[in-house]
């Protein structure tokens, strides 16, 4: 298959585009510099694409958005972080709704759109709640899609959980935190907090980009989500550090602001599409993500 992928530069991006060519397809990167070979320039608060190029493909992947490492008490980092998606998103939606023969579109997305639900189980049947910032922001990223659907293209929403590998963050930062023996539980401890390892990433995407018939929302998530105090445990296990210093949610409302739902919310999530379709996780729990995310490994589940 011939696939364009936006967002190939970030983390996730550059892992995505080796395992599809390793896999034997032609992959095309929009970048927003000098293109090089199979490259394509883009500019996409400009509204700028080669529309045939997009509109010619199998598959059209985007990843892109602005880092979501940066000053939660930001207002510019807050509006960077929701327009780009939009913006990218958009462009691309309607560039593909605009095609005779719509290319899928395999959209970037967060489990954040869901917000906190306590602890009940959830699926991609379940609603969205409240108004934390990443999930007002991932209403409108998803919203900016329904152009590309309406036009009758296969849209998938990759609804993704933190990746966890140690060469990019959360786990990078948490796990110099815990072997320095700062680590300790965020709040109570109560809250599920669905993770995600950079193979299983990598494999599902990969997966739902090939699968004809995958659709609409997929969490991408393990099967078995932890409380904040299970991944604690089990990442100072495996680092042979004490964690005893918990995190008052207090100080993390001050710290964190905007983004202090995130860390305190819960979200019990499945990943019930994946599963149905047939993906075979290879972490399937908090034990398995955290020892591949700690080793840094990205061989693609499936």
């Amino acid at each position: 298959m011939h696939v364009v992928v936006a967002g190939s530069s970030g983390f996730l991006g550059r892992q995505l585009v080796a395992e599809l060519r390793g896999r034997g397809h032609d992959v095309t990167r929009l970048v927003r510099r000098e293109p090089a070979a199979n490259e394509s320039r883009w500019d996409p608060q400009g509204g700028v694409v080669d529309t045939a190029l997009v509109r010619a493909a199998d598959v059209v992947v985007n990843l892109a958005g602005a880092p979501l490492v940066g000053n939660p008490h930001s207002a510019q980092w807050a509006r960077d972080v929701l327009t780009s998606r939009r913006a990218t998103t958009a462009l691309l939606a309607a560039t593909v709704a605009e095609a005779p023969t719509p290319p899928a579109l395999v959209n970037a997305s967060g489990v954040s759109w869901y917000g906190d639900h306590g602890p009940a189980a959830l699926t991609e049947a379940s609603d969205t709640r409240g108004h934390a910032l990443l999930t007002q922001v991932c209403r409108e990223w998803e919203g900016a899609a329904h152009p590309a659907v309406q036009a009758g293209a296969r849209v998938v929403l990759l609804r993704t959980a933190p990746v966890q590998d140690r060469r990019n963050p959360p786990l990078q930062q948490q796990r110099l935190q815990f072997l320095a023996g700062l680590g300790g539980r965020l709040g109570s401890g109560r809250q599920y907090a669905p993770m995600i390892s950079l193979r299983d990433w990598v494999g599902a995407a990969t997966f739902l980009v090939e699968h004809a018939t995958a659709s609409g929302p997929v969490n991408l998530c393990a099967p078995r989500t932890p409380t904040n105090a299970e991944f604690t445990r089990a990442l100072a296990r495996l680092v042979r550090r004490p964690a005893l210093l918990p995190v008052p949610a207090a100080a993390i409302r001050l710290a964190a602001g905007p983004m202090a739902d995130e860390v305190l919310g819960s979200l019990n999530l499945r990943p019930a599409a994946l599963l149905e379709l047939g993906y075979r996780f290879a972490d399937p729990d908090v034990d398995a993500v955290l020892t591949t995310g700690l080793r840094g490994g990205s061989e693609a589940g499936r």
